[in-house]
């Protein structure tokens, strides 16, 4: 059970490329029934205390699928569901199977059935951080926002400095997709850019 559980879980992660898949997902539902099964024989009256620290081993293993990319934090997903399948790791050595097929089954239906609800929400509201560097000019920061507003974005300054005869600034911007990519392409027929990073 534990390599079927832990199987069903990696392949999701596996078809979808990410960091911790099959092998890993296997490996983290057995070490986690192992060491609540031993912590029975080797705890004596306190097998708690070796089964809890389970949760912080899996807190390395988590910590090391997360990095930033770019604009974005990537890899949650999959440290939240390497701490899932230890805890179901856990349940099966409990005996607690109906529990653990239960939340088997939410944790692969999160995992397959909401990935495209997430698509539609992340097109629906996007967050961008953009660099624009243009010649000197007096409220050019100012038409700037003018056209985040005229693209129906929201905006926050993060930045604004002058750099030998250049401007700079710098916005965390708000909206969907549609919107980003409307802006993207106004400003990318400004002839006064200099540099834009989007």
């Amino acid at each position: 059970m534990v390599i079927a559980v832990g199987g069903l879980v990696g392949a999701e992660r596996e078809y979808r490329s990410k960091s911790a898949g099959f092998r890993t997902m296997i490996l983290i539902c057995l070490g986690s029934f192992l060491f609540t099964t031993f912590s029975t024989v080797i705890g004596g009256n306190t097998p708690d205390r070796i089964a809890s620290n389970i949760v912080t081993g899996i807190g390395f293993l988590g910590a090391g699928v997360i990095f930033k990319s770019d604009n974005r934090v990537n890899g949650i997903t999959t440290a939240a569901t390497i701490w899932a399948v230890a805890a179901l790791g856990m349940g099966i050595a409990t005996g607690a199977y109906t529990l653990v097929l239960i939340s088997t089954a939410i944790v692969l239906a999160s995992l397959l059935l909401l990935t495209r609800l997430q698509f539609v929400i992340d097109r629906a509201n996007q967050s961008h951080t953009y660099k624009i560097v243009a010649p000197i000019k007096e409220d050019l920061f100012a038409e700037y926002e003018e056209l985040f507003k005229q693209c129906d974005l929201s905006f926050k300054p993060i930045r604004r400095t002058k750099s030998g005869a250049h401007m700079v600034g710098v916005w965390h911007v708000y909206g969907s997709e549609k919107n980003h990519d409307r802006f993207t392409k106004e400003l990318l027929h400004h002839t006064e850019l200099i540099e834009f990073d989007f």
